[in-house]
């Protein structure tokens, strides 16, 4: 007889949600977790990174504080107390994730899961390791005495994902460091190179930049964050290069070698050598399985090594699920957490599915970006015939009187019934802006409905008002397109 209903493996916003939903409809549940709750996102992305770019947010407006006809003298940073603050406020949510799963009953083992078969794992100790370049920051768990053995009669396998590593040479030297190896660092760089200029390479960028790095960002693709909207990205390009962030796209970084400095040596349209004091690799992520056993559950991978599933979140094999970044599907939390609720609902027997069509993401740069739905090159390539509607934030009140102006929100609809497609948001408060754009694509929402829908005035939020009336060719306070 299974100890449990249900095994997690992993505690991230995808294996906790999943085990609360589980309680919550009656399940003996066990999460098994080798770090502190929360995983990634709490620890190690979203939370920390975000926490650490209102610093940064903060200082540059007291920086900038004359404009608003206030004047602040001596301002500097305490970089010490910056990731203090951090470290408080990851510590606050873990806790507090902690307390969730406690007061929902369910049972928490702190170690490392590995398979012995498809729905039995065996759990050993780990060490806590001082490593911070990406690399594992717990021992193997070969390292590690076997504490007990967990069997549950389905397994959610919710390990999340880590950063991938720089394939040339050098990319293991000193200074050299991932998103995770980035809170290591105690001082700002003076000279920073980023490899990426997706997401995560446009975050720390940004975020070190404002505190006064030299940031150099190499990027393969034509742009900077090249899933997101061309013209969104370009955008930020430009955006980052008037701050004073160099920004060098169509690149790559062919080796990193080290004398007095860091020398990365760079081919595409600008080639030759960055000299750097730390080099941040921001290139994507790969899943975390190291050491999980699969071949002993008989659990297939794709060819990137991510584990294959449904709609409702099945692998191949019986009574085995999997969710989240391990997934591949799209690795953000929230869709982690999606897939957690789903699978925990067809788990306990109810008839539930995932959509992936509609999923916002955000950006935190300064400016901030975000979108939703397709691109206009996606609905170009799908077939579609288009309207695009623009609205400037500059045109707009409160951006105005906010003091942030940069950007713009970009509605992409169909042409014949004017269905809203994708929204894409380049400027202040986008994330929080996106929200409006999701219900819109959920709803089936139209320019005209969006149009008609009053908006408070004045506010950030009514600039998708007014988008949807410009792509109506109805503009009121921008001047209409010439046709």
């Amino acid at each position: 007889m299974p100890e449990f209903d249900l095994l997690v493996i992993g505690g991230g916003p995808g294996g906790y949600v999943a085990a609360i939903r589980a309680a919550q409809r009656g399940l003996k549940v066990c999460v098994v977790e080798k770090e502190r709750p929360g995983g990634v996102c709490l620890n190690w992305g979203c939370i920390p990174t975000k926490a650490m770019l209102r610093s940064a947010e903060v200082f540059h407006t007291l920086t900038t504080a004359a404009e608003f006809g206030i004047h602040a003298d001596n301002v500097r940073y305490d970089f010490a107390a910056v990731r203090h603050r951090k470290d408080t406020i990851v510590k606050e949510l873990t806790d507090g994730v902690a307390g969730l799963l406690g007061a929902n009953g369910v049972t928490v083992i702190e170690g490392h899961a590995r398979f012995v078969e498809p729905t039995t794992v065996a759990v050993y100790e780990v060490a806590a390791s001082a490593i911070f370049d990406g690399g594992p920051r717990y021992a193997a768990p070969s390292q590690g005495a076997e504490i007990r053995r967990v069997s549950a009669r389905d397994v959610i396998v919710a390990t999340g994902s880590v950063p991938a590593r720089l394939p040339v040479p050098g990319a293991d030297l000193p200074g050299v460091v991932t998103s995770d190896g980035a809170f290591g660092l105690t001082e700002v760089p003076r000279r920073l190179v980023v490899v990426g200029g997706s997401a995560v390479g446009a975050e720390w960028a940004s975020l070190f930049a404002a505190f006064g790095s030299e940031v150099t960002v190499v990027e393969m693709q034509d742009r900077l964050v090249p899933l997101e909207d061309k013209e969104i990205g370009e955008a930020l390009g430009r955006s980052f290069r008037k701050r004073g962030i160099a920004v060098r796209t169509g690149s790559t970084v062919t080796a990193i070698t080290e004398d007095d400095a860091l020398r990365v040596s760079v081919d595409g349209p600008e080639a030759g050598e960055l000299a750097a004091d730390v080099v941040l690799v921001g290139v994507g992520r790969r899943p975390n399985t190291a050491e999980l056993g699969l071949e002993a559950a008989g659990i297939a991978t794709d060819a990137r090594g991510f584990l294959e599933v449904d709609d409702q979140l099945r692998t191949g094999v019986e009574h085995v699920y999997a969710i989240g970044d391990v997934t591949g599907r799209a690795l953000l939390a929230h869709v982690a957490s999606h897939q957690g609720i789903t699978a925990a609902e067809v788990i306990a027997g109810n008839d539930a599915h995932i959509d992936y069509t509609v999923i916002p993401a955000a950006t935190f740069t300064h400016p901030e970006i975000a979108g939703v739905g397709l691109t206009e090159q996606a609905a170009v390539a799908a077939g579609h015939d288009m309207i695009t509607a623009k609205f400037p934030f500059a045109a707009l009140g409160r951006a105005k009187t906010f003091g942030e102006t940069e950007g713009f929100v970009k509605i992409v609809a169909g042409q014949q019934h004017r269905e809203v497609l994708g929204v894409h948001i380049i400027g202040p408060s986008a994330s929080d802006l996106i929200a409006e754009g999701a219900l819109a694509i959920t709803l089936e929402a139209t320019l005209d409905e969006l149009a008609d829908t009053i908006h408070a005035h004045p506010t950030l939020g009514e600039i998708g008002m007014e988008a949807a009336m410009a792509g109506l060719g109805l503009p009121v306070h921008i001047a209409p397109r010439k046709r």
